[in-house]
């Protein structure tokens, strides 16, 4: 691929990234769908493009896409919606991982013959929900403050989850032992220690911003210290990604933290992001949305039905489960439509495509099997999301069944008799 051919694609999907934009909100049809749709036409259809190409440019690029939209989505959360919304949101990401591994893991050691580790470590490798295409998706539906929270922080959070535990079932395959305290305590202080990290630089970036002017006139330092703070939870090893969230969230939080007991920590004029910063933010999460969607299609293989159907069942089936999941997370501050939209918002992504490759790598028999069939479900679960979102909002009547199911107290009343938005329900 010649230079002159990258640079004509690079422009073209700019542009058809706004078109599909605009067409999202004209048509409902979702911007994330049609991204991942020229991504197969030219890579796997045409063969114009191949991740190879890429280098070390294609996971370098994953991780600052990573970094940047785990950091806006920090900047959109309010403290006090956070404080309503932690508890359960942690409840739903335990719930929802440890069923969903549970499940796939199941289906990993009957029916595709992988054995018990490597069927723990697939589970666990698709048990949470990806970040880069949750916090997207929902800045562009309508959905209550609390729900919203529940979805980025259990996009964040399940993230952590999925490396330890999927790492740790991989280090039980090269003969080490799995010991569950020590994944306990990993899973703990990664939660812990990146949340300090993250509040901390969010506190010296803000008296560092007062007392030199040449940082606070510039829009790119933040995005710059960003990186930094990602670095050093990862160097420290700590999650990055909670760190760059916890950051985001302190950093536009400050003026209601000085009423605490942590006063005394935070400057007397504390410096949040300008409206201009949030604005810079907002493109370069659409920039890097494009072009990590483009990517995700590029990067699917399409070659073996059989484990591109095994996908559709597994993804499908994930969907399924997802209702009783909500249903049982949820508490009677989300009515129930929101809670039908939390049903359908189950794609998967960054992190499971960087740990379904691991086990190939060491050369652990069935690792081929688990990377397609994870780029598989990767891609059938944003397919399926990208599809339900916009029939649920254009057909009532499919809500509705949604709505039956997931009300507090289910009743036998016929589905045209359903009240999806009565919050006692």
């Amino acid at each position: 691929m010649n230079n002159t051919f990258t640079i004509l694609m690079l422009g073209i999907i700019v542009f058809l990234a706004h078109w599909f934009s605009s067409i999202f909100e004209r048509k409902g049809v979702p911007d994330v769908l049609l991204l991942m749709l020229v991504g197969v036409f030219v890579g796997p259809v045409l063969g114009l493009v191949k991740p190879e190409d890429f280098g070390i440019a294609g996971p370098m690029f994953t991780s600052i896409t990573l970094i940047i939209i785990l950091f806006e989505g920090g900047i959109g959360i309010n403290i006090s919606d956070l404080k309503k919304s932690v508890g359960g949101a942690m409840k739903l990401t335990i719930v929802n991982f440890l069923i969903t591994m549970i499940v796939v893991g199941l289906f990993a050691y009957f029916f595709l013959n992988l054995s018990l580790l490597l069927s723990l470590a697939f589970g666990a490798t698709l048990g949470g929900t990806s970040s880069a295409v949750v916090i997207p998706m929902i800045r562009q539906i309508k959905i209550g403050d609390v729900p919203k929270n529940y979805l980025i922080l259990e996009s964040a959070l399940s993230d952590v989850l999925c490396i330890v535990f999927a790492l740790a079932f991989i280090e039980g395959l090269s003969g080490s032992s799995v010991q569950p305290g020590l994944i306990a305590g990993k899973i703990i202080s990664s939660f812990l220690l990146a949340s300090i990290v993250g509040f901390t630089s969010a506190i010296a970036w803000s008296a560092i911003l007062v007392n030199f002017k040449a940082f606070k006139t510039s829009i790119f330092t933040t995005p710059a210290f960003v990186f930094i703070v990602y670095g050093v939870a990862e160097t420290l090893g700590y999650s990055g990604a909670i760190s760059a969230l916890v950051f985001g969230a302190t950093l536009v939080n400050l003026d209601g933290l000085r009423s605490t007991a942590l006063k005394r920590y935070i400057t007397d004029t504390p410096i949040s992001l300008k409206e201009t910063e949030r604005t810079f933010f907002n493109e370069m999460v659409f920039l890097l949305k494009t072009f990590f969607f483009v990517y995700i299609g590029i990067s699917l293989r399409l070659d073996d039905y059989f484990l591109l159907l095994i996908g559709i069942l597994l993804a499908t089936t994930l969907f399924l489960f997802r209702i009783p999941i909500v249903r049982f997370s949820s508490n009677d501050q989300i009515n129930v439509n929101d809670r039908v939209t939390m049903a359908v918002i189950v794609p998967k992504g960054l992190a499971a495509a960087v740990l379904a490759g691991i086990p190939l790598q060491k050369g652990i028999a069935g690792g081929q099997i688990m990377q397609d069939v994870t780029y598989s479900v990767v891609f059938i679960s944003i397919l399926i999301t990208s599809i339900l979102l916009p029939l649920l909002n254009k057909y009532n009547r499919l809500r509705a069944i949604y709505g039956w199911f997931l009300r507090k107290r289910l009743n036998f009343v016929k589905v045209k008799n359903v009240d999806i938005n009565n919050t006692d329900n």
